[in-house]
């Protein structure tokens, strides 16, 4: 966050859930990202995609070897290894609702930034996003920033609740489950 022109960070004494402060970050950061989950007893943050129309059976295995291939390649070239990378769709009327798990431990901010953009590269007008206003460079620079700051502060933590975060009508809300 920017206060007077300085980058400021939440003040973990003050901070009383760094999960919930990253669930957020995220939703504001990506507009293409639906909703957002955090299962704690798996370590696990699940981004959440809709399509505006049923994928086929190719499109969805095409979309599912590029996302899964970018990510190991991505975790490679950082000489990592993630625990979890796991896609799963569900057809809802004419949606289709696409579902990415990734492990705490092993995600960063530019692993989500790649996603994302891999989502929108093979999607285009099909992905289902928020109309967002225009955001000056810098101030997604600070976002970004931002969210890798929680993930580390997350990784570092223990959490006992499941949290479901989503936009609606502008709002981000976060719940436990």
């Amino acid at each position: 966050m920017i206060k007077n022109g300085f980058e400021v960070y939440p003040n973990p004494k003050k901070m009383t859930d760094w999960t919930e402060e990253l669930l957020v970050s995220i939703l504001m950061r990506y507009p293409e990202v639906t909703a957002v989950n955090f299962d704690p007893v798996n370590q696990v943050l699940k981004f959440t995609f809709i399509i505006d129309y049923i994928l086929t059976r190719d499109e969805k295995a095409k979309i599912k070897q590029l996302i899964l291939d970018s990510i190991n390649v991505f975790n490679s070239l950082g000489n990592n290894r993630a625990r979890l990378s796991k896609i799963n769709y569900q057809n809802c009327k004419h949606l289709t609702i696409i579902e990415l798990q990734r492990d705490v431990e092993t995600i960063v901010q530019e692993e989500i930034t790649l996603i994302v953009g891999l989502f929108q590269h093979c999607l285009k007008t099909s992905l289902v996003t928020e109309d967002n206003k225009p955001v000056i460079e810098e101030e997604l620079a600070t976002q970004e920033k931002m969210i890798n700051y929680l993930l580390e502060s997350v990784k570092k933590t223990t959490r006992d609740k499941y949290l479901f975060a989503f936009r609606e009508e502008g709002q981000v809300l976060v719940f436990d489950k």
